[in-house]
């Protein structure tokens, strides 16, 4: 039986392997076809020897065996955040296992979370002086989230790149064939191939993540056997620059040429960091057998073979990998560099999505349309407005350069900030996740920031002749996602400090001053505890309103999914009477807020359970201090059957009649008509809800049940605040811009929050409030 299980698992892994070609090692596999190339440009073409070919071929094997081997996949692959990877979730490790989150809304609550408790238990560190020093000081967990973010850009900006130096270079292979052909219908080629990419992102990796498999693997066993011929026919002496004795040969020859050279050598560990950041995807084990059993040796005998071949051919380094092929072979393996590229780029564009969603949970940055493509593979996403904006700058890159040497030196910079990054959040990670000694951890962060601050060095020294673009992009989007945070913050902070007085709610009586109509009135707020400004424009404003108020507020955790079990957490706001509820609703750094249109009937099963549990179990009664809210509590609801508290029944389509009361007017009536007959695809099912016969029930609670499911009878409104944030008028120079044109354009231009939050556009009232901040 065990070893059933345990084969079970090998090969549930070795089918993950396969399809991790297609999805992980795309970019990384097309390398080969810029590194020699980049290597050998400017000053270096006066150092074509075959001791110097040697000690760069030394180079790259060392680099390639120390950054992605040993760090990635034999240290930080074992560093997930519930099976994810990538920045964010080293981030967000930290973030629970120390204080150093700078999400709003946070509460004692949400560590409860079966996700929250990932990892070690955090009581061996409380005490911790380092610790505590970070979480003291609010700056430098400010810097954190900044480094953070930081990484974030230049991932985006790998967005951009990959696509445009992975087609570029392999679409430069048809002018070997080729001389006619001329640079500008080269680049026109490659963008013609990129429009492409792009148009047909909105398909989703899912669909084309097993067909691509197999064309890495056909691109691997390819360049594995062009890079054997390449060793027996042209240098078999080229085994020997495995020794780095030949990288101090290299260096001596080379002098400051051979340092700035690194910023091409470092391009053959580009598309590493996608091995970590699509871990979410795969499984640890499986990501590790594709490297170990294909990767890294294909990959090396490659650059060997090119490197014999070039000891040997001084005038082909211009064009090192496609003069490399035998003449035989050379047109189906230029179709396989171009599949292959194709390929590449796919997994980082994807991997970008991935990055501005959880930025966007972050509160970094504006809300926009997110399309999940796969029905089983969670965490793949499409964001329409990102694709084309990748697009654009992908094409003008491709443009403006024209050359994958100015490419690469932008691409190589871009990659090794995100692994310097990397490198820092593991350090942390292994002091307060871990909990192993500070020691340890500065002897990992010394090691990897030497090899990688020699690289990142070399990199730096090539701004002038492209590596500004990544710079240039980064602080485009740093600046966006600043403004985004700054102005979201001050909202927040302005709602947290004109919370409406409970005393004074209370002190209106169950029935507010007002009339209280049938009905469900949801108020959206991002408040979890308190009651938002806008209540009191209704209660001061308005003669009526609805019997049952639910006060909601959808939230981030710093956990990268939320079960449906634990989503939803409801309390009491006032005393029973006044039947005033609040629900936060949570959502995780990659949870996707799906219109499923039953949040509804989910919501009110919650809040009967509650009801429910709230009369068997007094401690979450708020009896005990009718001045503040009451305790709340997480209600697991399975949305089809019925509760304890309630009787569900089903009806799929509803008729006009049956769906809107009778009570309601003929013009309301007519408009749902119309709305449904508009958006047939996001027509809800109708559920009706009844009290069991349970005669032992308390009648005041199967009063309150009642009046619960009569209000959903009435109907639901939702209300939400239709926010103008403006600058006071003391306010800096700064601020005024950052705040009136900066976060103003972005929150105009961005999805409205009634859209995010899928809510029913018939049924919505929106308050107009300004926000002074």
């Amino acid at each position: 039986m065990a070893s059933q299980f345990s084969w079970l698992i090998l090969s549930r892994n070795l089918l993950l392997a396969y399809q991790s070609f297609g999805v992980v090692y795309g970019d990384l596999s097309t390398s080969p076809l810029y590194v020699y190339t980049n290597t050998f440009a400017g000053k270096m073409r006066k150092h074509q020897t075959e001791e110097v070919i040697f000690g760069a071929f030394s180079l790259i094997f060392w680099t390639f065996t120390l950054i992605p081997l040993i760090k990635y996949i034999c240290i930080l692959l074992s560093a997930d955040d519930n099976g994810e990877g990538g920045t964010f979730a080293l981030y967000s490790l930290l973030c629970r296992h120390a204080k150093f989150s700078l999400l709003p809304n946070q509460q004692a609550a949400d560590e409860e979370l079966s996700a929250y408790k990932y990892g070690p238990s955090t009581q061996a560190i409380a005490s911790s002086p380092l610790k505590r020093f970070l979480e003291k000081h609010r700056r430098l967990r400010t810097a954190l989230l900044v480094v953070v973010l930081f990484g974030a850009c230049m991932v985006i900006g790998d967005g951009v790149l990959t696509p445009a130096i992975s087609v570029l270079s392999a679409v430069s292979g048809l002018q070997v064939a080729d001389n006619k052909l001329t640079k500008g219908e080269l680049v026109l080629l490659a963008c013609v191939i990129l429009v492409g990419l792009f148009a047909l992102q909105h398909c989703g990796t899912h669909k084309v993540a097993f067909m691509f498999a197999p064309i890495v693997i056909i691109w691997l066993v390819s360049i594995l056997c062009i890079g054997l011929y390449n060793i027996i026919h042209w240098n078999p002496k080229i085994v020997h620059a495995l020794s780095p004795h030949y990288i101090i040969k290299f260096f001596s020859q080379t002098g400051k040429d051979g340092w700035i050279s690194l910023g091409g050598v470092l391009l053959s560990i580009t598309g590493t960091e996608a091995m970590f950041a699509d871990l979410g995807h795969f499984t640890a084990l499986s990501i590790r057998l594709a490297f170990a059993l294909a990767i890294y040796p294909c990959l090396v005998v490659q650059y060997m073979g090119q490197a014999a071949f070039l000891s040997k051919n001084l005038n082909s380094m211009s064009n090192s990998f496609y003069d490399s092929i035998p003449d035989r072979v050379f047109w189906p393996v230029c179709v396989i560099a171009t599949l292959a590229a194709i390929v590449g780029s796919q997994a980082v564009i994807t991997a970008t999505f991935s990055i501005v969603k959880q930025c966007h949970a972050l509160g970094c940055f504006p809300r926009v349309k997110v399309v999940h493509t796969s029905n089983h593979i969670y965490g793949q996403i499409y964001i329409p407005e990102i694709n084309w904006i990748l697009m654009v700058l992908t094409l003008a890159v491709t443009v403006g350069f024209r050359d994958t040497t100015f490419i690469g030196n932008a691409y190589g910079l871009a990659c090794m900030t995100v692994m310097f990054i990397t490198t820092f959040l593991m350090a942390l990670v292994i002091i307060f996740v871990w909990q192993k000694s500070v020691i340890l951890a500065a002897c990992f962060l010394l090691f990897f920031w030497f090899i990688e601050g020699v690289y990142l060095s070399a990199a730096l020294m090539k701004v002038p002749q492209g590596g500004w673009a990544p710079l240039v992009l980064s602080a485009i989007f740093m600046l966006i996602m600043y403004i985004w945070h700054y102005g979201t913050r001050k909202k927040y902070n302005f709602d947290l400090h004109n919370k409406v007085s409970l005393k004074w709610l209370l002190g209106l009586g169950p029935s507010l001053g007002i009339v209280r109509v049938p009905g469900i009135g949801l108020i959206y707020s991002e408040l979890a505890t308190g009651v938002p400004a806008i209540f009191s424009h209704f209660v001061t404003n308005l003669p009526a309103f609805h019997k049952v108020l639910v006060f909601v507020c959808v939230k981030s955790v710093p956990v990268p999914y939320v079960s449906p079990e634990e989503r939803f957490l409801i309390g009491r706001v006032c005393p029973r009477p006044y039947r005033m509820y609040r629900c936060i609703v949570r959502y995780g750094y990659k949870d996707i807020q799906r219109d499923d249109g039953n949040f509804e009937n989910k919501l009110i099963q919650s809040i009967a359970e509650f009801i429910q549990m709230e009369a068997v179990e007094p401690q979450f009664s708020s009896s005990e201090s009718p001045s503040l809210d009451g305790r709340m509590a997480v209600m697991s609801i399975n949305p089809v059957q019925s509760s304890l508290s309630l009787m569900v029944s089903e009806q799929e389509i509803l008729s006009i009649d049956e769906s809107i009361q009778s009570s309601r007017s003929l013009t309301l009536q007519s408009l749902r008509s119309a709305y449904d007959d508009e958006n047939p695809q996001i027509r809800r099912r109708h559920v009706r809800f009844q009290l069991p016969p349970n005669p032992g029930m308390d009648p005041s609670v199967r009063e309150e049940l009642m009046d619960l499911i009569q209000a959903k009878e009435a109907g639901v409104a939702y209300i939400m605040g239709h926010s103008y944030v403006k600058a006071r008028r003391t306010s800096s120079f700064l601020k005024k811009l950052a705040i009136d044109i900066g976060y103003s354009f972005l929150r105009k231009n961005c999805r409205g929050p009634a859209v995010a939050l899928n809510i029913p556009h018939i049924s919505l009232i929106e308050v107009g409030m300004i926000y002074y901040v």
